[in-house]
């Protein structure tokens, strides 16, 4: 069974012969890009509108079983396409040591900055194009929030957005440190809808705000990723797709940044809703002293 798996998830012909091409893959184009990217916040927008004017007054929306459904798809997604990507990334580098040696490069490394010259073809390439699709239905999340919480966050638009671009650059542009990348963001992920699952269908939550200290620990392995990717740059010669990196850098800045800012907000108004909780009980127990 286990060969089973490894066969269909790295060594199947679909994977190993795949090849970045626009005219054998979809949705790899510039204009599918830009216009999707722009229908996603036209429409995120247009349904925040709608559910203003006509339910201003009225409950959120209930969506039955469909954000639980929804996170368990995601979280089977995130988990086949980790395993796809570490099997694959384990095979090719059993298939190309011998060009690592030559040049002296460690598997490590490999996983940090491509070779100049690397095409977007082969089995990792494929599981990074998987990966680039599934951040569409990571887009739903957003619908969910606006129809369930009359809530339309720029932070969310913005981040699902730029996700989108920049996994189509790690194609487009045979980026370094794309491989790597999705190791940490599918396993991460996998945990955090793997949650949102569990608490969609009633389970007890355990971990206040699970999700946020997630994806700060996920921002913060970008970080120190993105450090190595720049020495080895300069140690190694070149990283292939270094211009694509530069802008995929600025971008993960924009996202850290905003993110860091809700998290700090987040933190002051739990502190501000303790010390008032505090305050009550205080104001409660002098009542019946008195």
């Amino acid at each position: 069974m286990i060969q089973t798996l490894g066969y269909y998830l790295s060594e199947h012909p679909l994977i190993v012969g795949f090849r970045w091409k626009h005219s054998q893959s979809w949705g790899n184009t510039w204009v599918f890009l830009f216009t999707s990217i722009a229908a996603y916040v036209i429409f995120s927008v247009f349904l925040h509108l709608i559910l203003l004017l006509l339910f201003r007054h009225r409950r959120p929306l209930p969506l039955g079983p469909i954000p639980a459904v929804h996170s368990l798809s995601m979280a089977l997604i995130s988990f086949t396409i980790f395993a796809g990507i570490l099997l694959s990334a384990a095979a090719e580098i059993r298939d190309t040591r011998w060009f690592w040696r030559r040049y002296k490069t460690t598997p490590f490394q490999w996983l940090l900055c491509f070779p100049l010259g690397t095409r977007p073809s082969g089995r990792v390439f494929f599981w990074s194009y998987i990966f680039y699709l599934s951040r569409f239905l990571h887009t739903f999340r957003t619908f969910f929030t606006i129809i369930r919480r009359r809530k339309l966050s720029f932070f969310q638009l913005f981040n699902h957005s730029i996700l989108i671009f920049m996994s189509f650059l790690w194609l487009e542009f045979s980026q370094s440190f794309q491989v790597l990348a999705i190791i940490l963001t599918t396993s991460i992920y996998s945990v955090v809808y793997g949650y949102r699952f569990w608490t969609a269908v009633g389970l007890p939550s355990k971990c206040f705000h699970f999700v946020n200290h997630c994806q700060v620990l996920l921002l913060g392995c970008n970080v120190v990723c993105h450090v190595g990717v720049l020495l080895l740059h300069f140690l190694k010669g070149g990283c292939n797709g270094i211009g694509a990196w530069v802008l995929n850098s600025v971008l993960n800045g924009a996202i850290l940044f905003l993110f860091l800012n809700f998290y700090v907000k987040l933190h002051l108004e739990k502190r501000k809703i303790d010390v008032t909780k505090g305050s009550e009980t205080l104001d409660s127990v002098k009542d019946k002293d008195s």
